[in-house]
C-alpha cells in the first residue's frame, strides 16, 4: 500500500464532537455512524431508493470522573423525558483532524437527542481502568460540511 495512500492521513483518535449549548466534551471513544437511504423493494425484485434516510444512532464514552460533562449529559437526557424541554433536540459537529491538523472532514449532526444513558460495569478484580459513562444519541441527520 506504500505509495498509494496518501501522507497526512485521518487517524480514528484525533476527533472533536461538538454539541451547542454543551460545554466542553471530552469523549474517549464516539461510535461508527450509519448513514442508510432507505429503499424500496419493489415487485420485479429490485429496490428503489426511499427518497429519505433513517435518524443516526452513535454512542459517546465520557469518562465518569469529568464531572461537568456527566452532568451536562445527564441535564440533556433528562430534558427529552417529561415534561419536555424545547431544548431537548440540539445540533451539532463531528470533526476528524489528519496527523498535522491540516487536514480536516467534518460533518454537522442535526436534530441531536440524548437517547440512553449505560453506567459501566463494576467489578473488584478490575486492575483501576478508567470508568467511562456510555451516552446513546440519536440524530436526525448527519450531512457532510
Amino acid at each position: 500500500m506504500k505509495g498509494v495512500i496518501k501522507p497526512d492521513h485521518i487517524p480514528v483518535n484525533n476527533y472533536e464532537l461538538i454539541i451547542l449549548g454543551m460545554p466542553a466534551l471530552t469523549p474517549v471513544s464516539v461510535s461508527g455512524i450509519e448513514d442508510e437511504t432507505n429503499t424500496v423493494d419493489l415487485p420485479d425484485k429490485t429496490s428503489a431508493s426511499g427518497g429519505t434516510s433513517e435518524p443516526v444512532e452513535f454512542t459517546v464514552g465520557i469518562p465518569m470522573h469529568h464531572e461537568t460533562e456527566i452532568a451536562a449529559m445527564d441535564i440533556w437526557l433528562q430534558e427529552g423525558r417529561d415534561p419536555v424541554s424545547p431544548l431537548y433536540k440540539k445540533a451539532g459537529s463531528l470533526i476528524y483532524k489528519s496527523i498535522s491538523g491540516n487536514t480536516l472532514r467534518s460533518y454537522s449532526v442535526i436534530g441531536v437527542q440524548n437517547k440512553k444513558r449505560t453506567l459501566p460495569d463494576a467489578e473488584m478484580e478490575n486492575e483501576g481502568d478508567m470508568a467511562v459513562v456510555e451516552y446513546l444519541l440519536r440524530a436526525d441527520q448527519i450531512l457532510p460540511i
